[in-house]
């Protein structure tokens, strides 16, 4: 696991450059935290650090945006609004389709979602952010090894 102290939306932006930087070419990634916790700020960041050009739109509303990058798609997904994993087979998901998934609110899509490699809970700390990356696959495991020694990373405050 690693806990971040995020002072700033800078070193929000430092943590999604850092995400995208050494991702796997595969990830299902579990964006946790309450409403206001930084959790489309941090999907924009990483979307942004993959090359994502033009408007990166919150999915409140739409439930799931998508995004090409130069190795294939991103999905970014807001389940907040769905009621059960039922609700996902009418966004036509694909578990093959997307290279990567950056999921808000995934406790309300469990059983309808793909194994997730990463989950990062994200929380209002003072006028900052805390964030708790924990694997749970081994390319999860990987992951947060190479962003570990992130001298980027190194630099942020940990809990």
């Amino acid at each position: 696991m690693i806990e971040l102290i995020l002072p700033d939306s800078e070193s929000t932006d430092r943590l999604g450059q850092a995400l995208a930087q050494t991702r796997p070419a595969q990830a299902v990634v579990h964006l946790q935290g309450d409403l206001g916790a930084g959790k489309s700020t941090l999907a924009r960041a990483l979307l942004r650090a993959l090359g994502v050009q033009g408007a990166i739109r919150s999915p409140t509303y739409t439930l799931i945006e998508r995004y090409p990058l130069a190795t294939g798609e991103a999905w970014h997904l807001d389940l907040y609004r769905i009621g059960n994993a039922g609700e996902l087979d009418f966004l036509g998901l694909d578990e093959g389709s997307a290279d990567l998934w950056l999921v808000e609110w995934p406790e309300r899509g469990a059983g309808g979602l793909p194994p997730v490699d990463l989950v990062i809970g994200l929380e209002i700390a003072g006028h900052g952010r805390r964030a708790r990356l924990r694997a749970h696959s081994p390319a999860g495991e990987s992951w947060l090894q190479r962003l570990s020694e992130m001298a980027d990373l190194q630099s942020l405050p940990a809990l």
